[in-house]
């Protein structure tokens, strides 16, 4: 047993005088940060830390899309229901002879289908439609090819009606604060060249003695639909 008492002895020693190895001095009970390799020193935290603040930045991006779009969404006006929408017609003239055809209800709630309805209508230089909803308000659109006009009687329509939203869109217009007046806006000289000046147009939108569908009575008078506009117009309950 005395080689193995003098191996004991030697480790002891050993022991006694610590492990001369480059860096063993550093080291203190069981932290062996002092003998990671460099490449290890290359990992930096911090830079950890920065990536995962711009993931964080990048959800909040993201919520905050969602919530525009939500609040956009909520903001949007419902659709007005067949009751509210008193008339939606295309005027138009075929040979030389004014036309008018009664459209869809459901085109009082969509712009974009109003206006793609009256590219099919087969007028000989475009077509105008019309769109009453409540006897508060309404809507006129002229399609000439590319070119698009669009009137809306009462802006402050816009913040109720989504046809009215539409056109206050397609226009640039800005919503109006609840308390603000109504006023047209729009394309107001789109029937200059049919004999309605933009004046005369202006002055019969702006008139408040007269209800919506009285003031589209006098434009078709106006630019000569008024016999078939009054046949078409018939053909609603209103």
């Amino acid at each position: 047993m005395a080689g193995r008492d003098d191996e004991l002895d030697y480790d002891a020693e050993l022991a006694d005088q610590g492990d001369d190895r480059p860096g063993m001095d550093e080291v203190e009970g069981n932290d062996y940060s002092a003998l990671l390799r460099d490449s290890d020193d290359d990992y930096d935290s911090d830079d950890e830390d920065d990536d995962l603040d711009d993931e964080d930045d990048d959800d909040d991006d993201d919520d905050d899309d969602e919530d525009d779009e939500d609040d956009e969404d909520d903001d949007y006006p419902e659709d007005a229901t067949e009751d509210d929408i008193d008339l939606v017609v295309a005027l138009y003239r075929e040979d030389a002879e004014p036309a008018a055809l009664a459209l869809g209800k459901e085109l009082a709630n969509d712009l974009d289908g109003l206006i793609d309805e009256l590219r099919r209508v087969p007028g000989d230089a475009g077509a105008v439609g019309v769109v009453s909803i409540d006897s508060d308000f309404f809507v006129i659109v002229r399609v000439r090819g590319r070119k698009i006009e669009v009137v809306l009687s009462d802006i402050g329509a816009a913040l109720d009606w989504p046809v009215a939203r539409d056109a206050a869109d397609f226009l640039g217009v800005d919503l109006p604060d609840e308390d603000d007046d109504s006023e047209p806006v729009g394309d107001l000289d789109l029937f200059a060249d049919a004999g309605l000046p933009e004046l005369e147009l202006e002055a019969i939108l702006s008139d408040d003695e007269a209800d919506p569908l009285e003031s589209i009575e006098s434009i078709v008078d106006k630019l000569g639909f008024a016999t078939v506009y009054d046949k078409v117009a018939g053909e609603f309950d209103l």
